[in-house]
């Protein structure tokens, strides 16, 4: 066993119990395959908080053990649907679905909402104890997109034009994290790859944390690491937004225990990361819960944070 293994799975270390339930599945006419949901909760407790999660291209349920198990033992239930684009289901390259990707994402989420109390009733450690007045939702990379599109967010549909707009008021909160910022700023490559990626945030009004790495760039946008904080310059608060320093695209290691992916490994970040958001749901949540404003406390206190804090 990794050392790397080691310190990540200490991140969980001494937390209460949780279990996770899949695959629970969701019928889906038209998407040729139907949409398979996982489930992790604590073992005890009722009146559970929501977080819906997408994951990032290629990714799947079983992926983002860090931030899923985290907010589970801390009480809530974490539901993670796998899109189409996961390596899991291998759809074929030339599939006629690919081009449709993001709407199908989409979709997946709107499923998850309006399944909710099949999904509850599919096995006995989640019936009846699922809060239905306190959802979020969270993704990362393309699960950020996806997922801000309930929190408000629109983007043109490549194929007609016409302006997406999915936003539903029973997500009351989100976190994005490494959320894909303005079209126009992108390279030649992505603009042709990823044609839905115009998102306009100026509707984006639900309460949200958005997380970047001041050291994630790559080949999406020509403006480099500062692109990934449109999500937050380019909404309306009440947002906050959590820097973290020397993070990049996987900011530490969130998409999962010695995910392959991972080119700035630190478990240190990680844990800013699990316990910062952690603390803005239960008080985005919960009105007048200070969860948030301790934690962004204790970070401003720390001689050596992990990272900054804005908000507005």
């Amino acid at each position: 066993m990794s050392s790397s293994f080691t310190e990540n799975r200490a991140l969980t270390a001494g937390l209460p119990t949780i279990v996770s339930i899949s695959p629970i599945t969701l019928p889906s006419p038209g998407r040729g395959v139907d949409v398979q949901v996982r489930v992790s909760l604590p073992i005890a407790g009722d009146t559970l908080p929501v977080i819906i999660f997408s994951h990032g291209n290629g990714q799947s349920f079983h992926a983002y053990g860090p931030l899923a198990d985290y907010w589970a033992a801390h009480g809530f239930a974490v539901i993670q649907p796998t899109h189409l684009d996961s390596r899991m289901l291998g759809l074929a390259p030339d599939d006629p679905r690919r081009p449709q990707f993001w709407r199908y994402r989409e979709q997946d989420l709107a499923a998850v909402l309006d399944g909710l109390e099949r999904i509850e009733n599919e096995a006995m450690m989640i019936r009846g104890r699922l809060d239905h007045s306190r959802i979020a939702v969270a993704g990362h990379s393309w699960g950020a997109q996806t997922a801000s599109t309930l929190l408000g967010a629109t983007h043109p549909d490549p194929d007609d034009g016409s302006m997406v707009n999915r936003k539903d008021n029973r997500v009351k909160a989100g976190v994005l994290l490494a959320a894909p910022g303005r079209g126009n700023d992108l390279t030649e490559y992505a603009a042709h790859t990823y044609p839905f990626m115009y998102p306009d945030f100026s509707a984006m009004t639900a309460s949200t944390l958005i997380i970047v790495g001041d050291h994630d760039v790559g080949r999406l946008s020509i403006r480099g690491a500062g692109w990934w904080r449109d999500a937050y310059d380019l909404s309306p608060s009440p947002k906050t937004l959590f820097t973290a320093f020397g993070g990049e695209h996987a900011l530490g290691g969130i998409p999962g225990y010695e995910a392959r992916e991972t080119t700035d490994e630190r478990p240190q970040r990680v844990a800013a990361i699990q316990r910062l958001s952690t603390a803005f749901l239960r008080s985005a949540l919960y009105s007048g819960d200070p969860a948030f404003s301790v934690t962004v406390a204790a970070q401003a206190a720390d001689a050596a944070p992990e990272g900054s804090v804005e908000t507005k």
